[in-house]
Order: C-alpha cells, then sequence, then structure tokens
C-alpha cells in the first residue's frame, strides 16, 4: 500500500488528539439518549450541529413522522430527530452510520454511567463502544484531514440516526426510504475485528398482553385471572421456541460457535403483571424476541407466532388477547461489495490486522442495515469498537484510547485520496 508524507503526517496526529477526541465522547456520553424512551434525540443533535460545524460539514435535521414509530404502548416518546452532517463535495458519497440512542443504562455501575470516567486503562460510560466512541473516532480523523488540508476520495456525510436498539422504525430506514442515503455506506454497528461481514438475522418484538377481570383476591367474584389465563401461552411459546431453534441456516456462524451452525432463535423476555397479593391481576403482559434468518419470510414468521398465541388461548376465559409488533430490524443478506477490499486495507493500517487474519461470517444479532438493502444498497460495510469484554448492554461498558485511535486512523486513511492498498493488504 501507499501513502503519502501528509496523509502519515495526519495519521501520526490522530496520536496526539487525545484531549479533542476524549472532550467530544464525553459530551456525547453526558446526553441521555436512552431507548426507550429515546427522549434526548434532539439534544444529541445539538450537540453534533456544534462539533460538526467547525469541521465545514452541513447538518440537515430529518424527523420520523409520529405515526410511522409510535406504537400502543407508548414507551417511545420524543422527536425522532436524525441528523444528516454532509461535506460539501462532489465527489462519490460515503455515508458512515452511526445510531445515537443507548440501551437504558441499568443497575451494577461502578462509575456513573452517562459521565464518561478512564479508570484502568478503559473509557467508561453508557455508549463508549456502542456506539459514540465510533462518532468521536470519526470526528477525530476528519480533524486530522482538515489539519492537513488532505484531499479526499471520498465525500463523507455522516448519518445519526435513531432508534437502533428497540422501536418499530428505525431513523437509518426513514433515512433510505427518503433516498438521504448516498453512495455507498460504512456502519460503525460492528467490532473492532478483522472480520468481512455475511450479514445478520432480523428480529421481531413481540408484545402480547392478555386482559382479565380484576377483583379482590379473597373474594374473586365475576374476576379473570389474566396471570393464570396465560399459562397455557406461556407453555405454547416455549413450546414453539424448540421448534424454531432446530431450524439451521446456511450464513457462516462467527468462529467462536466453533463449527456448530447460526439457528433461528426465540426468546420469552420479559412478563410483567398484577400489582399486589390481595387483587386479582386484571392484566398480564408478554414480550417475545424472534430472531430469523434472510431465508425466512417475515410474513410467515409473524403469522406462526400468531397461530401459536390464537391456539393456546382458544379455550380461554380472558376478555381479550392482543399482539402488537413494538420492533422490527429486517435481516442482512450478503452485504459484501467492491469497496470491502479497500476498508479491509484501512482496518490493516488502524488496528494492524493482516489479509491472512480476515474472516467472513454473519450472525444471528441484528441490525437496522436490513432497511437500507430493502431500500436498495446492497453492499454494507461494518467496522466499529465493539470487542467481546467491552459489556455493552451491561454496566460498566468501555472502549480504549487505543480503539480509539485505531478506527479514526482507518476511517481517515478508507477517506483519503492518497492511500492505495496493495495486493498484499486487501487479501
Amino acid at each position: 500500500m501507499t501513502m503519502n508524507a501528509a496523509l502519515e503526517q495526519a495519521l501520526e496526529s490522530i496520536e496526539t488528539d487525545h484531549d479533542g477526541l476524549i472532550d467530544d465522547l464525553q459530551r456525547m456520553i453526558a446526553v441521555d439518549t436512552c431507548f426507550p424512551p429515546g427522549a434526548g434525540y434532539g439534544a444529541f443533535a445539538d450537540l453534533m450541529e456544534t462539533l460538526t460545524a467547525p469541521l465545514g460539514l452541513e447538518a440537515t435535521r430529518v424527523s420520523v413522522p409520529d405515526a410511522l414509530w409510535q406504537t400502543r404502548s407508548g414507551e417511545a416518546h420524543g422527536e425522532r430527530i436524525n441528523l444528516i452532517a454532509r461535506h460539501p463535495g462532489d465527489q462519490e458519497v460515503c455515508s458512515l452510520y452511526f445510531h445515537v440512542d443507548t440501551v437504558p443504562a441499568g443497575d451494577g455501575w461502578s462509575h456513573p454511567p452517562l459521565q464518561l470516567t478512564e479508570a484502568d486503562g478503559k473509557l467508561i460510560g453508557r455508549g463508549t463502544a456502542d456506539m459514540k466512541g465510533s462518532i468521536a473516532a470519526t470526528l477525530s480523523a476528519l480533524r486530522a484531514a482538515a489539519r492537513f488540508d488532505l484531499p479526499l476520495r471520498y465525500c463523507p456525510s455522516l448519518l445519526l440516526c435513531t432508534d437502533e436498539e428497540g422501536g418499530l422504525y428505525p431513523g437509518i430506514r426513514y433515512l433510505a426510504e427518503q433516498r438521504l442515503v448516498e453512495g455507498h455506506i460504512l456502519s460503525f454497528n460492528g467490532g473492532a475485528a478483522p472480520r468481512i461481514w455475511a450479514g445478520c438475522f432480523g428480529s421481531v418484538d413481540l408484545k402480547i398482553t392478555v386482559k382479565g377481570r380484576s377483583s379482590h383476591s379473597g373474594e374473586p367474584v365475576d374476576a379473570i385471572n389474566a396471570i393464570e389465563q396465560s399459562l397455557p401461552l406461556l407453555n405454547a411459546l416455549y413450546a414453539l421456541k424448540q421448534q424454531v431453534e432446530q431450524r439451521a441456516w446456511p450464513m457462516p456462524a462467527p468462529p467462536h460457535y466453533n463449527g456448530a451452525p447460526l439457528i433461528s432463535r426465540m426468546t420469552l423476555a420479559a412478563a410483567h403483571g398484577g400489582s399486589k397479593g390481595s387483587t386479582v391481576p386484571a392484566q398480564f403482559e408478554v414480550l417475545i424476541n424472534r430472531r430469523y434468518a434472510p431465508q425466512e419470510p417475515f410474513d410467515q414468521v409473524l403469522a406462526e407466532l400468531h397461530h401459536c398465541i390464537d391456539a393456546a388461548m382458544a379455550a380461554s376465559a380472558a376478555l381479550a388477547v392482543e399482539a402488537e409488533v413494538i420492533g422490527h430490524l429486517a435481516p442482512v443478506a450478503d452485504p459484501t461489495g467492491p469497496h470491502w477490499p479497500r476498508w479491509q486495507a484501512a482496518l490493516g493500517v488502524g488496528f494492524g490486522f493482516t489479509a491472512e487474519q480476515f474472516q467472513c461470517y454473519g450472525s444471528s444479532s441484528s441490525s437496522d442495515m436490513g432497511w437500507v438493502q430493502q431500500a436498495g444498497i446492497q453492499e454494507i460495510l461494518l467496522g466499529g469498537l465493539i470487542r467481546p469484554h467491552s459489556r455493552i448492554h451491561a454496566s460498566d461498558e468501555y472502549t480504549t484510547r487505543e480503539d480509539l485511535v485505531a478506527l479514526a486512523k482507518s476511517i481517515l486513511v478508507y477517506l483519503a485520496a492518497d492511500f492505495t492498498p496493495g495486493s498484499a493488504a486487501t487479501g
């Protein structure tokens, strides 16, 4: 591979950009964008406009219409503001995708989750690895390019999107359907690993509500116990789970599967009902998560779930049984394409990966990139900061300075005009 002196100097300068990089990340972590409810998107858009303006990026706000993302359950609220921060260049565009929402902080933290803390070589805070740290790394890369006035091969367009961690209508879906995703796309919803993405499964969250009739539990006159009425449903769902997880699919599995195939998955993820011992519960809610392969039509997946529910509750005395999709991510099928060799070489520069280390595999976890494919963009590059030990979605989530710098270098090299991957680096 070849790089000129200016690009090499720019790469070296990222090493000394610690203060700017860490300050950006600290300000991002302090904005609560957890989903649910996703009420902090406006404040985060304000911050990102402040951070991207000095880089010459032109910011545009795009809100998802309420009717597309609101559900009956109402756990999501607040305007769904997506921000596009685009370089004004006229060359081929690379859309760099980030989701700005996080999962809720949850319990068990050793440090304040919405305050960036550096301890034992870790940068700890909700969203550091998944995925506000990737935004900070990208800004560091663009600062280095501006510092040395580097010509760019690709015009960067940052897509800062809502509702990846849940919800009915992720922001990137709306942007893709509105034809606001330009060029090819580089998603940072992945890991710091020598991986060629083979795609991923879809995910459906189905909320089932069983309605009974409340009364005093000591004198249950005309009572219908919603929890007790739901016992056949829970048994039927668990039996369906056993069937679903017998289905294996040809998508290449991750190396840690040790040769086992990727399978469909179904999880009884949550159950809520009742309040106290003296009251017969009038309502019981069950949340089902179903992971489905690209070969499984969504309509069939949903029909199978509804058939299971209807059959289990056919003889029930419940007043009503309702099922509502409250979250959906479409599967991703074979996102490889012509830009992957350059991205592999760029990851080699940043992280030190060799061509021989790269492996192609998918996962039964999910991504909102499936909606991008359905809108007509097939190739999706994948990178990011997630490592197996990063504790994403758990307490004390973290990344490291080393990974932030490595990712920033990879992004800079990929975008730079004065970078030519060699055959040995591209695999």
